[in-house]
């Protein structure tokens, strides 16, 4: 297998709530050819929203409602000062802030919120990789 991530799907609740979320708030557009799931085109991959309780039955799981799943997302920020801004712009579209922005170990700037249903993102500054204007992150330095 190639070593490529090319889709990730949140299990949402209510999609039309999640979509006001990362369209109305953080500022997204996104495409829905079946109103029944949402695509977002990233740098060199796609972040779907789908009902939760279908994309459970979909992968032949159960839903235990388990509220954290060993899983977050990440946006890396150009600069350090943005990850404060982010952290802000998400409060203010319904997200939650689940740790304040602060000075990491390893030497960069992170911070933790929510989206509506509860999947967790780090907005984080890492002074040892570059992201592009195009929006690539790269590990390592620029």
């Amino acid at each position: 297998m190639e070593q490529r991530l090319s889709l990730v799907t949140l299990g949402v609740a209510d999609l039309a709530r999640s979509r006001a979320f990362y369209e109305g708030g953080l500022g997204w557009s996104g495409e829905s050819p079946d109103n029944e799931v949402v695509f977002y085109q990233l740098p060199g991959m796609v972040l779907a929203l789908w009902s939760r309780a279908e994309l459970a039955q979909d992968a032949n799981v159960t839903d235990t409602g388990a509220t954290f799943s060993g899983v977050t997302l990440a946006h890396n920020a150009r600069v350090k000062d943005d990850v404060d801004m982010l952290l802000a712009q998400a409060v203010d579209a319904g997200g939650t802030l689940l740790k304040i922005a602060y000075e990491t170990s390893w030497g960069g700037y992170s911070g933790y919120f929510a989206d509506p249903d509860g999947h967790t993102w780090e907005v984080a500054f890492n002074p040892f990789w570059d992201v592009s204007n195009e929006g690539y992150t790269t590990v390592g330095s620029p």
